[in-house]
């Protein structure tokens, strides 16, 4: 599988914390690794098939099947064939709060925040209508001809949290939400993501790793792979890649040295590693996004 996709970014801005992206038309098999944020993400399935994983729980969508990942709930998304068009939307739940002590606050958008409850990851075409207004809703403000002025955004911000809340009233409508029963129980494997997004740009061996979680090279290979559908060695070289493309895209160092910034000890491997993953050479890639 290739590893070109990642959603580990900054998620909005403080103007406007909603954020919408779309994925299609990848036309290889990939995989975005496990992650987690302190947003609320709902994934809608446009076209094609999707596998996505939720706290360990994995599930094949559809057109119009919807999942949902609750804040800190760790999660990874890919397709065996690339032929998976889906949206995903991000938002904190502040977005959409009031900031008061009313009965919803205290009863469902407070303990969502909290995390003593969840909306059911799996909710098929539930909230289908509600993805597709998202959709058009942002394809007002960004599409070729959108109006992208104060008025139009505040607007388009007006529409999009009425439609969030219409989705918490529909996910509580129809029994969605629900006490979350694995909240806290990815402690280890948080752990173990974050120790390698920590040290991802030096060498880390099996052994190091194992010792690290108190656990022999051989268990902790195949227990990364149970969990996660990755290597570790795959893992590090997608988020070593990641890093470089964003060296590439918004710095001037020269490409030996974001190989090496990046955790490549050769540069050779490093450029046949990138083209593989983004299908140009690092320099040509820093051209074409110097272009855009």
């Amino acid at each position: 599988m290739y590893f070109e996709l990642k959603e580990n970014r900054p998620h909005g801005t403080p103007e406007n914390p909603f954020s919408q992206y779309h994925i299609s038309d990848v036309k290889r098999a990939f995989q975005i690794p496990v992650h987690w944020h302190d947003e609320l993400e709902i994934i809608y399935v446009k076209q094609g098939k999707l596998h996505v994983t939720i706290s360990g729980e994995n599930y094949i969508g559809s057109p119009k099947d919807t999942f949902v990942v609750s804040p800190g709930s760790l999660h990874f998304m890919g397709s065996p064939t690339g032929d998976a068009d889906y949206y995903t939307f991000l938002f904190p739940l502040e977005y959409i709060s009031f900031q008061t002590d009313d009965l919803m606050e205290k009863s469902i958008l407070s303990p969502l925040k909290r995390g003593r409850l969840m909306i059911s990851p799996q909710i098929n075409d539930t909230a289908a209508d509600i993805c597709e207004r998202l959709i058009e809703i942002n394809a007002q403000i960004s599409g070729k001809n959108a109006e992208n002025t104060d008025a139009a955004n505040i607007e388009a911000q007006f529409e999009t949290k009425i439609t969030l809340i219409k989705f918490i009233q529909k996910m509580w409508s129809n029994n969605l939400i629900l006490e979350n029963g694995t909240n806290g129980t990815n402690t280890i494997e948080k752990e173990m993501i974050t120790y390698i997004r920590q040290n991802y740009t030096r060498e880390i061996s099996l052994k190091e790793f194992g010792a690290q979680f108190h656990l022999s090279e051989k268990y902790i290979s195949r227990y990364f792979k149970e969990h996660f559908h990755i290597t570790l060695s795959q893992y590090i070289n997608h988020l070593r890649l990641e890093h470089a493309r964003q060296l590439l895209e918004e710095s001037a160092t020269s490409v030996t040295e974001v190989a090496m910034c990046s955790g490549y000890q050769n540069v050779s491997y490093f450029i046949r590693s990138f083209k593989k993953m983004y299908g140009v050479s690092p320099l040509k890639y820093r051209k074409a996004s110097c272009i855009i």
